[in-house]
């Protein structure tokens, strides 16, 4: 009995050494005026001089903070094994990840890209440069994650996106876009400028590196493939990945895999 105990007591602490550490936390919203909940995934293992570099992982539509850790467990596995922090932020049931033209309440670009950085980057040890920043996500959130990642290109180095919604005109009657960008006769111009198939028309030189992944059955397939195709001709330097799959977790829980293996290579000056 013995030696039960303690080859399970060994099991426990080899698997405790294998895998990170979650915390949920409580980071306030000034330009929001309320307290917003965000899960931190860190490596198990002590953090280098330079810190952590983080990856911001963005859920999708009518989701919240906790949907990457509960449905992909195993996030706490791969900060270990790609030696980085996995922060995911609520970005409310549908805020698309930009500070609404016609909704002064949601600012979530304001958010996601200043104050939830902010907390992290004075709370915890991590690499306070661009060079130690990545943002991604799954469908709202792949476009807040391609959106923001080109909007704050001198903040994030690197972005991505996973079966995104990357043209808003695809869902003018779905998932609350003319909440939060008007309609589409009053205010037209919204539906491009905050559309990631057109803002990456206005991209500068030193743009953030890109990953873009979409499953060939999933209803983004189109647009996706539509963007790529469109950041060929402009001659924008990225990774794009289709292959068999639809919109859904299963999908998600194998690309984000992908997308943390890009962005680790990219911290490493891969």
């Amino acid at each position: 009995m013995q030696k039960l105990i303690a080859s399970l007591f060994l099991l426990l602490i080899v698997n405790c050494a294998s895998a990170g550490w979650v915390d949920t936390v409580v980071i306030r919203s000034q330009a929001m005026k309320k307290d917003i909940r965000c899960v931190v995934i860190q490596p198990a293992t002590v953090p280098p001089a330079t810190g952590w570099p983080v990856v911001y992982l963005l859920h999708g539509y009518s989701g919240n903070y906790s949907n990457w850790i509960q449905k992909v467990p195993a996030l706490t596995t791969y900060a270990d094994k790609y030696g980085l922090m996995i922060v995911c932020p609520d970005g409310d049931y549908s805020s698309w990840y930009f500070d609404s033209p016609v909704d002064s309440s949601m600012r979530y670009e304001t958010y996601i890209a200043s104050e939830v950085p902010a907390y992290i980057e004075s709370h915890y040890s991590v690499v306070p440069d661009k060079k130690g920043r990545a943002i991604t996500g799954l469908s709202m959130g792949g476009h807040g994650g391609l959106f923001l990642g080109i909007r704050h290109a001198d903040f994030f180095g690197a972005c991505g996106s996973m079966s995104g919604g990357v043209d808003l005109n695809s869902s003018r009657t779905r998932f609350d876009v003319s909440k939060r960008i008007g309609d589409t006769v009053r205010y037209a111009a919204n539906w491009d400028n905050y559309s990631v198939l057109h803002v990456v028309e206005k991209m500068e030189k030193g743009t953030p590196r890109m990953i873009i992944d979409c499953g060939t059955e999933d209803f983004f397939y189109d647009i996706n493939h539509h963007l790529h195709e469109k950041m060929v001709k402009l001659k924008i330097p990225h990774d794009y990945i289709e292959r068999p799959g639809k919109h859904d977790w299963n999908y998600w829980a194998n690309a984000v895999q992908y997308q943390l293996l890009f962005f680790s290579n990219y911290f490493r000056g891969g």
